[in-house]
């Protein structure tokens, strides 16, 4: 089964989703920052929020420690959480369209696995200041390798067929992740460190702090920039590598930069939330229902979407156990499975 493009809606649709969707990641991120063991009312945080950005010019009735709470732990959370969702929904999008394939997600072509190993053993190899510049720069450099070898396996005769893309990706990913709990229990103590870790591995976005933002926050700004301005590239890959080539596009070196693309979405995410899955399975596909297949529209939209998923779905985490918290990416996974478990089957119909 591949990703049929679909009829343009008019411009005034797609323009009230994006405006719906903005103002919805706006509310739930006031949300995530109220919500907790200490529960703070909306006026409160955004008064705090108001009077740090616009200093004596916004007063505040929130105490000293809510103020705390709010800018030193909450907001720097919901925001990475905004930045990571949205780079995990748009490289999902992104990979969809270049290999034509509805399935396509990072977590699930083991490209978050290929990050997360690398990023392991750059945790484990380097130490300090380094491990801020070489976990980022790893994790990249994992996610391009599998994406690469991925699409290179499922190639037979020239040809990606969707299931080999599939089978391809899921072996990478079970491959990696074994590497990647090797180099784990190979190179941490017992105790503490390697729970952790293996925490961080589930997706997590419980240490987030101001010093997170930064990088995720330039690369998804310049990426999707980038990729809104390939749209009409994207487009003519849904409708096949052959007719792409016959409108003017370089198939090979235009599907490689994407792989680049994606991968450093895919990788800058990873290095600072561990592999949180399925956002860039379910989105693009939630969008696409919504706002049809031209990516000028697709990949806003996805952005918004993914950063509203994980924004909504770190608060569940909060909650569901509280005092204690679920790592995200469970709770990513138990949305996501059965929605890939519902296109596979969707998949072999119109396959047979």
């Amino acid at each position: 089964m591949s990703i049929a493009p679909s009829p343009a809606g008019r411009v005034r649709r797609p323009r009230t989703v994006l405006a719906v969707l903005a103002a919805c990641c706006v509310i739930a991120v006031l949300l995530s920052v109220g919500v907790g063991s200490v529960l703070i009312p909306p006026d409160r945080v955004v008064s705090v929020i108001g009077d740090r950005l616009l200093p004596g010019l916004v007063g505040t009735s929130a105490t000293d420690t809510e103020a705390r709470i709010i800018w030193e732990f909450r907001l720097p959370r919901a925001l990475l959480a905004v930045a990571i969702g949205a780079a995990l929904a748009v490289a999902g999008a992104v990979l969809q369209a270049v290999v034509r394939n509805p399935l396509a997600d990072p977590f699930v072509f083991g490209v978050s696995s290929g990050a997360s190993v690398a990023a392991v053993a750059a945790l484990t190899l380097t130490g300090g200041l380094l491990v801020t510049v070489s976990v980022p720069l790893a994790a990249f450099a994992g996610a391009l390798a599998t994406t690469l070898l991925v699409f290179l396996l499922a190639q037979r005769r020239g040809r990606v067929t969707p299931n080999r893309l599939v089978l391809a990706g899921v072996a990478m990913s079970y491959l990696l992740s074994s590497i990647t709990s090797y180099l784990v229990l190979r190179a941490s103590a017992p105790g503490e460190g390697v729970s952790a870790v293996l925490s961080w591995l589930s997706g997590s976005l419980a240490a987030a702090d101001w010093g997170d933002l930064g990088l995720p926050t330039l690369v998804l700004v310049v990426t999707v920039t980038v990729l809104v301005l390939m749209a009409r590239v994207l487009n003519a890959f849904l409708v096949g590598d052959e007719t792409a080539a016959s409108l003017g596009v370089d198939v090979g070196r235009v599907r490689l930069i994407l792989f680049v693309i994606t991968s450093l979405l895919v990788g800058v995410a990873v290095s600072v939330s561990g592999a949180i899955g399925f956002v860039g399975l379910v989105v693009p596909h939630a969008i696409r229902m919504i706002v049809g297949s031209d990516h000028r529209w697709v990949l806003p939209a996805a952005a918004l979407a993914g950063a509203l998923l994980l924004v909504v779905v770190d608060i569940a985490a909060r909650l569901i156990l509280a005092p204690s918290e679920v790592p995200v990416g469970l709770l990513t996974a138990a949305i996501g499975a059965p929605f890939f478990l519902f296109l596979m089957r969707r998949s072999g119909r119109s396959d047979a």
